[in-house]
């Protein structure tokens, strides 16, 4: 009798004890399923994205602006920024279908009927979301702007040495709309050209001259790039003038790129560290910008788990097309927002705010809807009073 007095006494401190797992069964089931279907969708959204913008980039390789050695290095730098920007579209569509699927194999209803509420739903959904968020941060602040950035580094590079590129042996070679004309009979494994002839139209004066030399090669010197051509004969005038210049050098340099120029400057490729020193409107609007992805990732997620509740019977993709309505008015009026703070329409601190506040508003009412507000009021008291 003693011994089981005692042990009832000792009960409720060894259950107090039990401390439930970080990551319990449920946390890790639906962490792989949300991974392996937010990689999915990524996937394909990112393929389509980038898809269309390297088109535009193949239009410029085509017509000699960007190197091939450059197009795969421009394909993987926009593959980042593009993934970066749709981590929140694919979360989002993620969390739906996910919780979709469970409704609809009523695991759902066993998760519920073994004690696990929408608390337990969110503490799962959100142990994959804040972590991926925090990623998303990161992505979004630092890996995004440098890829931006050495897109328009390459893009820059390229343009300048488009005039020398396609270069080759045994063929005419036109540049600078028209006023290079190169042909080369042979290049050396040094890159050294033989028997070099160049038709040089200079657009002041309209005087054309001819170079043919035995030799030459490409050389940067401070103002430019220039075609260094040796032991030669240059002949220089006026189609249809008799006056004609002919002159032999052991030395001529033709210069065919100019002084290297700054890469375009874009919004997306500036510092993050910059834009919070940064006072300008377009700055300020740049890094609102940023915060969006990893606070859209969170509050679409908190929309996606009541959102998914509402249809059980409607299949995997019940939702999806309340989830993309959704998904494109918060995008459109993200955009607007941004807009509208760069032009000074409203106040730097409205923009964020409203548009996220919508989200909060959108998710309490989801939330609401499916399970009453007296339930959403009594969920908020009971974290009040926390």
């Amino acid at each position: 009798m003693i011994e089981e007095t005692r042990l009832e006494a000792n009960w409720p401190q060894g259950n107090n004890a039990v401390r439930r797992p970080l990551f319990g069964v449920l946390d890790r089931m639906i962490a792989a399923d949300l991974f392996k279907t937010m990689l999915s969708v990524w996937s394909v959204i990112v393929v389509i994205i980038v898809s269309r913008k390297f088109i535009k980039v193949l239009d410029q390789a085509i017509d000699g602006q960007i190197s091939n050695d450059a197009l795969l290095k421009i394909l993987g730098l926009k593959t980042i920024a593009a993934g970066v920007a749709f981590l929140p579209a694919a979360t989002f569509m993620a969390v739906l279908m996910v919780l979709g699927r469970m409704y609809r194999d009523q695991e759902m209803s066993a998760i519920q009927s073994a004690g696990a509420g929408a608390g337990a739903i969110y503490r799962s959904v959100f142990q994959f979301v804040i972590p991926l968020s925090l990623a998303a941060a990161g992505l979004s602040f630092y890996a995004a702007p440098w890829a931006e950035a050495t897109t328009e580094q390459l893009i820059s590079k390229d343009k300048q040495s488009a005039d020398i590129r396609g270069i080759a042996p045994g063929k005419f070679s036109e540049y600078s709309g028209g006023d290079l004309v190169f042909y080369v009979e042979d290049i050396g494994k040094d890159k050294k050209m033989h028997k070099v002839f160049v038709q040089h139209r200079q657009k002041h004066g309209g005087t054309l001259a001819i170079v043919n030399a035995e030799s030459g090669r490409l050389e940067d010197l401070p103002d430019g790039r220039y075609m260094i051509l040796e032991q030669g004969e240059r002949i220089q005038g006026k189609p249809g003038d008799l006056n004609y210049v002919i002159e032999e050098f052991a030395e001529y340099a033709v210069r065919i790129e100019g002084k290297e120029s700054l890469a375009r400057e874009v919004p997306e490729a500036a510092s993050s560290s910059l834009l919070w020193l940064s006072d300008k409107l377009p700055d300020i609007a740049e890094l609102q910008r940023r915060l969006a992805i990893p606070l859209g990732a969170l509050l679409l997620s908190f929309i996606a788990v009541p959102l998914a509740q509402l249809s059980p019977r409607g299949g995997v993709y019940g939702n999806i097309l309340t989830g993309f309505l959704i998904f494109f008015i918060y995008g459109n009026l993200e955009r607007v927002s941004q807009g509208w703070v760069t032009k000074a329409v409203i106040p730097p601190w409205l923009g964020p705010t409203s548009v996220h506040g919508l989200l909060v508003l959108i998710g309490l009412v989801y939330l609401a809807r499916y399970f009453g507000w007296k339930w959403l009021m009594l969920k908020m008291k009971e974290v009040r009073s926390q």
